[in-house]
């Protein structure tokens, strides 16, 4: 019997999609038969915003190698396109080892983490774009066109000269120029029924931002105050945010018009999300998590390089008024400037949004 195991479809240790459609159909009489045309790896591991914003890169790897195999290692399974890449792993021994032993036409890694950079060096790939290991154990550039997004991760003062997107580096590492490709964030199935209003725009309000850099915080009583103008102009402002900001959506909440419906898993949460006419967020996953869906969006933004982010005309940026010291990448300051962003400049530029 023929079994042509260099066929996309096929699995090895499960019957192929074509059989299981027709048990009729084998290797050798498949009409369907695709063969493989390059084996690629991905590894983009990183926090969940970080895997969305990467996904660009499928529109390109994807155009120009339309019968490749294509493999994606990551931490969050859930936020890899199925219709773009044909195996999603998560990062596990299992799937290590078992990377470790195939072989690979080419290898994209875009994290500098220690883990990643050593599995990298250990895969076997004809050619390697991204970052790898060097001899002392740290990162390093694998090609030409890493060298300039791996010194901007080096150097704060050509970091804060920088003027190219996320989006646009990260393709300039795999080797494209940056065409406007977007995000591509698929909403996965989710049974829970969030008994939203139906006949009132929904703003998101994403109140927290993480554990790292906490000065991206805006404070409860600017998000008490923008909820009470939403509400009193119609809108229904919808508290967001993970287990780390619960006990604020809560206090938000217990004195304000804003509705909570508490924390989700990721999957739920992107629905919820989906729900929202725009959403209000520091630079955060919920951030990246707007941009996939096509929600208007307004940033609020003061440590960090604006320029970093491609919102794709979807908002506004909104930073602290006459402070030298944005994108200062500090986790804490004294200058707390973030609050001193007014509700009502963030109401107007979700009315212009809106219009």
């Amino acid at each position: 019997m023929i079994v042509r195991n260099n066929c996309l479809h096929f699995r090895g240790d499960l019957p192929c999609k074509p059989h299981k459609n027709n048990n009729k159909l084998h290797c050798e009489n498949c009409p369907q038969f695709v063969k493989i045309s390059k084996q690629i790896l991905i590894i983009k591991l990183g926090a969940a915003g970080d895997v969305i914003r990467t996904t660009p890169i499928l529109h390109r790897i994807r155009k120009d190698f339309p019968n490749a195999e294509i493999t994606w290692l990551t931490l969050t399974p859930v936020l890899v396109p199925k219709n773009y890449v044909d195996s999603i792993l998560k990062w596990s021994i299992e799937n290590i080892l078992f990377l470790q032993n195939r072989n690979f036409d080419i290898l994209y890694n875009l994290d500098k983490d220690k883990h990643a950079i050593g599995l990298a060096k250990s895969i076997n790939a004809e050619k390697k774009i991204g970052y790898l290991m060097d001899e002392y154990g740290k990162c390093k550039p694998a090609n030409s066109d890493s060298e300039s997004k791996w010194l901007t991760g080096l150097f704060d003062d050509i970091c804060m000269n920088n003027k190219k997107s996320y989006p646009q580096e990260i393709l300039e590492v795999c080797g494209y120029d940056f065409n406007m490709e977007k995000y591509i964030l698929q909403l996965p199935e989710s049974d829970l029924l969030f008994d939203l209003p139906e006949n009132k725009q929904i703003i998101g309000l994403n109140t927290g931002c993480g554990t790292r850099w906490l000065t991206r915080l805006w404070g409860a009583e600017n998000w008490k105050h923008l909820s009470e103008i939403l509400y009193s102009n119609g809108y229904i402002p919808l508290l967001l945010g993970g287990p780390v900001e619960d006990s604020l959506n809560r206090e938000i909440a217990k004195s304000s018009p804003a509705i909570y419906k508490g924390y989700f898993e990721l999957s739920d949460f992107l629905n919820l999300c989906n729900h929202c006419d725009l959403i209000v967020t520091s630079v955060t996953m919920t951030m990246h998590i707007a941009i996939g869906l096509e929600k208007k969006i307004v940033l609020l933004n003061n440590i960090f390089n604006k320029y970093e982010f491609e919102l794709y005309g979807l908002g506004e940026i909104l930073e602290p008024e006459n402070k030298d010291c944005l994108g200062c990448y500090k986790n804490s300051c004294t200058e707390n400037c973030m609050p001193s962003i007014p509700p009502n400049l963030i109401f107007k530029t979700i009315e212009n949004l809106l219009k």
